[in-house]
């Protein structure tokens, strides 16, 4: 157990590549409780979401989700965050370590707005299931709706485990085929020993951490303090998905200083690979020819590429894929070269 946001979370259950094998091949359930929870309700609710966030809510079908940010005025990134559109409200999901921050800053704007803005994170559980045999666990402790029908990125209510109204999501942070069950406090215990149950057929396990972290390494996703913070900006990040420019959309936090990151930009965020023994970690200097070109932001040991990987801002010039380039690890270069992210994905053709 590790202090993280606020929160005494599990790292690990028992071997960290383990851990990650298992959710590749088979399934493995995560306790997501840290994460916060935000709901926006009234007639504004979808108006005040597009005045804080990066992304077009208004644009976003009901029952869709959508990746966003939260900026400050000059463009970088306070928070990145999901936008569940529903058809009366706006659920917010956040970083844990920022969410006490995010909901401040969402209440800075909310005055002129016919909106309410509920902070769910202490009254509901959320649990993830994730990894190819998922769909076939949670299926059956679904009632009242084909779990099958939902397509990724979007969310329904149905009674799970015998709770109404519960918020299934099929999303997840590691790559691989999930979902994320949103709950009521209570009943997160429950559901949690009952989804084991199910699944332990399966090789359902608890996943921690550690291997949540590799996960979503592997899968090319940002985490907030690594590759997203307030020196890196979104643009070079690649998160230029998340961010609407349309007139029809309105201002926003942010929106002049991204445009100019658009134009103009100096770096890019790029994966790494290495043979050498030593695993790169945050800080890491990355050089070319002895010239510093950049710095790696997450690094882990790869058991899916069976490698060891890291995610870095390189110089533009340098992130070609292939190019070759050398690790600083404690004064002892070890040779690395550039790889187009994500590192894995389920749905790429293998070649």
């Amino acid at each position: 157990m590790v202090p993280f946001g606020g929160w005494e979370m599990p790292l690990q259950y028992g071997s960290i590549l383990d851990e990650v094998r298992l959710v590749r091949s088979r399934a493995g359930l995560f306790d997501l409780g840290h994460m916060g929870r935000f709901v926006v309700h009234g007639t504004d609710a979808v108006a005040l979401v597009d005045r804080v966030c990066t992304n077009h809510c208004a644009k976003i079908p009901v029952g869709a989700i959508r990746y966003s940010l939260l900026c400050r005025e000059d463009g970088y990134a306070m928070d990145d965050l999901l936008i569940y559109r529903g058809e009366d409200s706006v659920h917010l999901v956040v970083n844990a370590s920022n969410t006490a921050q995010d909901l401040d800053w969402i209440l800075q704007h909310v005055a002129g707005f016919d909106a309410v803005v509920e902070d769910q994170t202490q009254s509901t559980s959320m649990l993830a299931l994730q990894g190819p045999a998922s769909l076939e666990v949670l299926a059956g402790l679904v009632e009242g709706f084909d779990l099958a029908d939902l397509k990724y990125y979007r969310f329904t209510e149905a009674t799970v485990c015998g709770i109404q109204g519960a918020n299934i999501s099929r999303t997840g942070y590691t790559g691989e085929n999930g979902f994320e069950l949103y709950l009521p406090r209570e009943e997160g215990p429950r559901v949690w020993e009952t989804i084991l149950d199910a699944g332990a057929a399966h090789g359902v396990t608890p996943i921690g951490l550690g291997a949540r972290d590799t996960l979503r390494l592997e899968a090319g996703m940002p985490l907030y303090g690594h590759e997203i913070d307030l020196e890196h900006n979104p643009m070079e990040a690649g998160l230029a998905f998340g961010i609407s420019f349309d007139p029809e959309k309105g201002d926003y936090p942010g929106r002049e200083a991204l445009i100019a990151m658009a134009e103009n930009p100096t770096r890019k965020l790029v994966g790494i690979t290495t043979e050498g023994p030593r695993v790169p970690r945050q800080g890491t200097r990355i050089l070319q020819d002895g010239e510093d070109v950049g710095h790696v932001c997450s690094g882990s040991i790869s058991p899916t590429i069976q490698a060891n990987i890291a995610s870095a801002y390189v110089r533009l010039g340098c992130e070609n894929e292939g190019t070759p380039l050398q690790l600083d690890i404690r004064g002892r270069l070890q040779p690395c070269k550039v790889h187009a992210l994500p590192f894995y994905s389920r749905t790429r053709k293998k070649t």
